[in-house]
Order: structure tokens, then sequence, then C-alpha cells
């Protein structure tokens, strides 16, 4: 968050985390972390998060792609169809983000803002949904997405809760991600430092500690969808051609500040130039070009398409791609992964660059953590 991941061990239990580092080897007093992909600089930027924990909730694949119902455009932007060039655009670019290629789009409605709590808030009230962080993990179920023979942790561990950023207070090894990031018991939508913290007065902020399933129950409701990747990335770019960043190609720390990320050395130090620590209102930074805020920082979005790391070779010339059929990480082969998109909060141009409108990222759909939520989308 920068987001970009890893794993932490808890006792038995793997927690993948978003967090983005230098490639070092991992410290000899350290639990041996699996070797991840490094992007064209050697930065390793990928995101594994918490192993599938739930079945309960299943959307079937064709809802990725119609909404049905009425839906209301309120708060909504139509993007125009089009054809561009999606992928990688200057030399951070991490392998996954090659071959840049032609993709084609039909027109669709997309959200100005990420979903709020407010609106998150009114959905729980109508339905009493529980979020997936709500809820016990199932070790028969996260257990599929592990080695064979990983041992179960301890009971005290499989308990409602998900992953808290909690940084030190002074500078720490960036390979040691337990440092920064905390599997924090009662940690949810409503308590997002875990129990005792609320959203008191943060009715406007994006919703956090949402999983890909809650994402997808919350568009069912509104008669919405989640993006697939490709209209995301058409989005986010707001009308310009190859350019690195939703507002051109200026530097995210030149000029007037452009979105909410990490200023100062991170994880132990933010300036807060942009006056924010965590994540900011909605709509606290100047919109794109199609008048889209947040497409570049405050908190990562989930897209509808599952992650491989080279469907970009497959997708050549295609129109309104829907992403792999199946998932693959290599980091974690076992996992079934979707693609979030934007940056958070945690993003650092010197440490890593999530607010490209390139930039991939992989999660596991069950994942909950402070810097990831949503936006929706809709066809008519």
């Amino acid at each position: 968050m920068f987001q970009r991941t890893s794993f932490i061990i808890v006792g038995s239990l793997i927690i993948a985390i978003i967090s983005c580092k230098p490639k070092q080897q991992p410290s000899a007093a350290k639990p041996a972390i699996p070797a991840l992909s490094a992007d064209h600089k050697g930065v390793v930027c990928t995101q594994s998060n918490i192993p599938k924990r739930f079945t309960a909730l299943k959307i079937p694949a064709d809802t990725q792609q119609t909404t049905t119902g009425n839906t209301s455009h309120k708060g909504m932007v139509w993007i125009n169809a089009g054809t561009y060039q999606m992928g990688a655009d200057n030399k951070q670019a991490a392998q996954d983000e090659y071959p840049k290629h032609k993709v084609t789009i039909d027109g669709f409605w997309i959200d100005q803002t990420e979903v709020t709590n407010n609106q998150f808030t009114a959905f729980v009230k109508a339905t009493h949904y529980i979020t997936t962080a709500e809820q016990k993990p199932d070790w028969d179920e996260m257990k599929k997405q592990l080695p064979p023979g990983t041992a179960k942790p301890d009971e005290s561990l499989l308990v409602p809760a998900a992953l808290v950023f909690t940084p030190p207070k002074h500078p720490v090894n960036l390979n040691d991600y337990g440092q920064w990031w905390s599997w924090k018991t009662g940690a949810s939508w409503q308590h997002p430092h875990g129990s005792g913290s609320n959203i008191a007065g943060k009715g406007n902020y994006p919703v956090i500690h949402v999983s890909w399933y809650d994402a997808q129950a919350y568009c069912k409701w509104v008669h919405k969808r989640l993006p697939t990747e490709a209209e995301w990335e058409w989005a986010a770019r707001g009308g310009l051609a190859n350019n690195v960043y939703p507002w051109g190609n200026e530097g995210v720390n030149t000029g007037k500040i452009k979105a909410n990320t990490w200023q100062g050395s991170f994880p132990d130090k933010n300036t807060m130039t942009d006056r924010f620590y965590g994540a900011a209102p909605v709509a606290s930074f100047a919109p794109n070009g199609y008048k889209l805020y947040d497409m570049a920082g405050n908190v990562w979005e989930w897209c509808a398409d599952k992650y491989a790391p080279d469907y970009y070779s497959q997708s050549t010339n295609a129109k309104n791609p829907q992403g792999p059929a199946k998932s693959y990480d290599p980091d974690e082969p076992y996992a079934t992964k979707r693609v979030t998109r934007g940056g958070s909060f945690l993003c650092n141009d010197s440490y890593c660059s999530g607010y490209r409108v390139s930039r991939r990222m992989k999660t596991t759909e069950d994942s909950g953590m402070e810097n990831l939520g949503f936006r929706c989308v809709s066809n008519k």
C-alpha cells in the first residue's frame, strides 16, 4: 500500500500482505520468505494477501459482465467507448505490465469516487450483510490455498481479523514486513484499526477492509458491478494517451500535491505533505480528465478480473477483455487472486509506484486490509 506484498508468518499462520520493497535476501533471524517476481528496476511489487477463507458467498462469473435492475447514475460519469494502448508506460513497469497492447472498450458508467463508509453502511443496514473480515476463518478452506502440509495455526489466530498498518517508530529493514503490518483481531470496515476503533465522522472516507466477495455483494445490491481491469485503466487514463499517471507525466512529488500517497521515509516517517497520514476523504484531490477522483493513491481498488502474470500476451487486440479464465500467481500458486489497481496512501515513488495507471497488483479474494477498497461500474 506502498502496497505491494510478501508474507508475515505469525506462528504457523501465513498472512500475505501488501508491501513494496527493494529486492533483498531474508534476514537469517526471520522465517524464509518465498521469492517474488522483480520488476524491471529490481523492485518487488506484488500483492499477495490472506489465503482464501470462505466459500459461503459465491458470485457467478456472469455477474461480472452484466448489471440488472434499476441503476442510479448519481455520482457516476459516462466513459465513452474507445481503443487505447494498455500496459507499461515507463521504466518503472513490472514484468506483468508487458507487453503494451491494443484494447477496445465499450462505453460504461463508473463511480466518480471510491465507495464510501456512508454508502456501505446503507448497504449493511438494508441487507444485514456480514463482511469477510467479520467472520472466523475456516481452516479447511484456508489450507486449500497454502502449500500441502502447512501446519494448522493456533486457534487463537483463527478469529475475525484483518491486516492493519502498524508503523515502527524508527527505520527498519524493509525485508521485515511484520514491523509494519499486523493481523489485528476485530479489525473490519466498522473498526478499521481493530476493536475499540470506529468510523465516526468518516462517512465520506472510502470503505476499507472489504474483500472481493464483499465488494461483489455491494455491487449486486446497487445493480452495478466491479470494473474489468481494462475498463479501470481506460478510465484512469482520463483521456490521455500513453501517460504514466492519471494527471499526465509530471512526477508525483513535483508541483502541487496530486494524490494521497506516502511522503518521507517508509514506513516510519510520513511528512504528511498531502495532509493525510492514512486514507483521505474521497475527492480530496483534483480529478483526472474524466472527472474521476482518487484513481491514484488513497486506497487500492478491486477489479473483476482474475490475475495471471502473462495475461497481456494473450489479450492483444482484444475487445472488452475479461481477464484469464484461471488465476495463477507463481508466488502463491495455490491461491486464487484478483487484480487490484490504483495504489494507496502507502505508496511512495522512491519505494514503489502503485499510482501509475498501468500498475497491476494481485490479491486473494477474501483479503481485508486498511488500504483496500473499490468503486463500481454499470453498463447502462
